[in-house]
């Protein structure tokens, strides 16, 4: 069940409503927005009392049940799309998000590089790997806690937020100290117990779609996130598993609308990962844009030739730039800046 309250209560009415959630037997997760603040009631309806006398309250709006098994990022739970603040930047809101960088952070040179140039071309989030996973043991790692340092000082230097990814349960700290936004990998996007310790950290979360994971599944394991007290939310799309060879992966750009419809978290297009094609990225940069999507994900590196991961899939500091510019006008069309 949702509870909207009404605007403008107290802190001490909106306390009476949680105590009141609690003693019919659900478990209250709130969510407060700029205009109200809505509460989500998680239990099983039939085994017991239902939540519609809390109309009686004079400080409630109204109670709506929700059909979703999804509940907390449903768009019945939340009208209004969510906007996540991160460094001075709004993802979800009118301004449309770039994360760039490399895909392995592989040393100072590499990454400092990167960054500066990135951000010259209107990037606002800087994307690398210190912990990378690999589907061979024999292929590069990452640098670990090297990396994640390195990143921090590109930070500072720069002034760019940080995107990078948590892989185990044990990194949990670590990472959370280090980065702006937690990336989870699609080959973690089920991986539960990681997405609940992500989530307490409080820090905005990345969810990457699995590699053969239904758009239903995708909200459930975003729905882990959300019911563990953190509101910070965006879908990442990177392409699924067919059985098509041409690409890497088949991007799947009806994700955008489809999730923008089933849910108020915004929407990322990851099209390096997607395609596995650095030829293709441009044009799927430009697809996402005009289709909805609130940023993207892309891999960029001085020499993809040299790249200790994934060359193929990333751009050079000059097509990147070449791409900032050419995505303006989408970005426009779409009523985005």
């Amino acid at each position: 069940m949702i509870i909207i309250l009404k605007p403008g209560i107290a802190r001490k009415e909106e306390t009476a409503v949680l105590k009141e959630i609690k003693a019919l037997g659900y478990k209250p997760h709130v969510m407060r927005g700029v205009a109200r603040t809505v509460i989500g009631a998680i239990g099983d309806e039939r085994t017991h009392k239902t939540l519609e006398s809390l109309t009686s309250f004079p400080q409630v709006e109204r109670v709506m049940p929700v059909q979703k098994r999804y509940k907390l990022v449903s768009r019945e739970a939340q009208k209004d799309a969510t906007v996540i603040p991160v460094r001075g930047n709004l993802i979800g809101g009118r301004k449309f998000q770039v994360m760039a960088g490399p895909c392995s952070v592989e040393d100072e040179k590499q990454l400092m590089t990167t960054a500066h140039a990135v951000r010259k071309a209107g990037a606002t989030i800087l994307r690398g790997g210190a912990f990378k996973p690999r589907t061979s043991p024999y292929e590069f790692q990452g640098l670990g806690v090297k990396g994640l340092k390195l990143l921090a000082k590109a930070r500072r230097e720069t002034g760019l937020a940080i995107i990078t990814e948590l892989l185990s349960e044990q990194q949990v700290q670590l990472v959370a100290e280090y980065a702006d936004i937690i990336q989870i990998g699609a080959r973690n996007a089920q991986n539960f117990q990681l997405l609940i310790a992500a989530a307490r950290t409080g820090k905005p979360i990345l969810l990457k779609r699995g590699l053969s994971m239904r758009i239903e599944e995708w909200l459930l394991a975003g729905e882990y996130v959300l019911s563990n007290n953190n509101p910070n939310l965006m879908f990442c799309e990177r392409g699924i598993r067919t059985f098509e060879t041409y690409t890497r992966n088949t991007v799947d750009l009806a994700a955008i609308p489809i999730i923008k419809t089933e849910s108020h978290c915004p929407v990322i297009i990851d099209p390096s990962q997607g395609a596995g094609r650095a030829d293709l990225v441009a044009c799927l940069c430009r697809g996402a844009a005009a289709m909805g999507a609130d940023g993207l994900l892309i891999e960029v590196h001085p020499n993809p030739a040299e790249a200790w991961s994934d060359g193929a899939q990333q751009l050079t500091l000059e097509g990147f730039a070449r791409l900032m510019e050419d995505l303006k006008p989408f970005i426009a069309a779409a009523g985005r800046d």
